[in-house]
């Protein structure tokens, strides 16, 4: 489709009229008809603020949709994810890890992922995947990503879980309270700072932002996407440099820093 009927139907999708496009521009709605008729395209500062308006990329404008391609939330089933993580946790005798699958399965339940229909517990499962697919079969490191969001998002209290007290601490350091926007910088600072003491508290928070990166291109807004990228590469090397220097993550840190910053180049590059 050109890029007329691009923008006509991401208008209508977004149940715009033609009047409320040209208001948020600056512009009449004649102009806006005669882009959506493809007799005119839109200069590139009112092209961005397009975007903007309707939270796609300007490609999605820009770019004829025939060249567009099948997208899809997930690739791996979560009851398979889930069936992997408990079938190595028995074999190596995880027990941490055998509970907290459960727990998190149930804590949970309900969730999804922001502006899907994929449930939540398809993130932590995820986590699990990646860090054993690495070679990390550690107890407390598998069962806090199982667990990391529960007490932040499930109103879970920290002296339930039914882990040990090192993996506890864990989910301590990786739940983030709720702050005021004016504050929020401070409360990061201080939020990876606490972690950055802990090299499995960092693995665990790297292999959730790589996650994170994957899936935000649908799950968050471009202002939302655009203040992960500034965040990521602010926080983030500092965290890949603590791996980096503990030996038994070494491996490790080179992977999360490669699928890191290949996903924050692609996404510069499409926004």
């Amino acid at each position: 489709m050109s890029m007329g009927t691009n923008i006509k139907a991401l208008r209508e999708e977004r149940k715009l009229t033609q009047d409320k496009v040209a208001e948020a521009l600056g512009v009449t709605f004649q102009a806006v008809s005669s882009w959506e008729r493809d007799e005119y395209k839109p200069d590139t500062d009112k092209l961005i603020k397009l975007a903007e308006l309707f939270d796609v990329s300007v490609s999605a404008i820009a770019e004829e949709r025939q060249k567009a391609f099948h997208t899809k939330e997930t690739i791996y089933n979560w009851e398979h994810m889930k069936t992997y993580v408990k079938t190595t946790a028995r074999n190596f005798k995880l027990e941490d890890t055998l509970r907290a699958v459960d727990y998190a399965e149930e804590a949970h339940r309900g969730q999804t992922r922001k502006r899907s229909t994929v449930p939540y517990i398809y993130h932590p499962l995820n986590l699990a995947c990646h860090a054993l697919s690495m070679g990390i079969i550690e107890d407390e490191i598998i069962a806090a990503c199982l667990l990391h969001d529960v007490v932040e998002d499930c109103g879970k209290k920290l002296e339930e879980l039914p882990v040990s007290d090192e993996t506890k601490e864990l989910v301590r350091l990786l739940t983030r309270k709720d702050t005021p926007e004016e504050k929020r910088k401070e409360t990061l600072d201080a939020y990876f700072h606490d972690i950055a003491q802990n090299p499995k508290a960092t693995l665990v928070k790297c292999l959730d932002r790589c996650n994170n990166l994957t899936t935000m291109s649908w799950g968050l807004s471009r202002d939302r996407i655009y203040r992960t990228i500034k965040e990521t590469e602010e926080y983030f090397p500092p965290l890949i440099k603590v791996l980096k220097d503990t030996t038994a993550y070494g491996n490790a840190s080179w992977l999360l820093k490669y699928q890191m910053e290949s996903m924050l180049d692609i996404y510069k590059r499409l926004m």
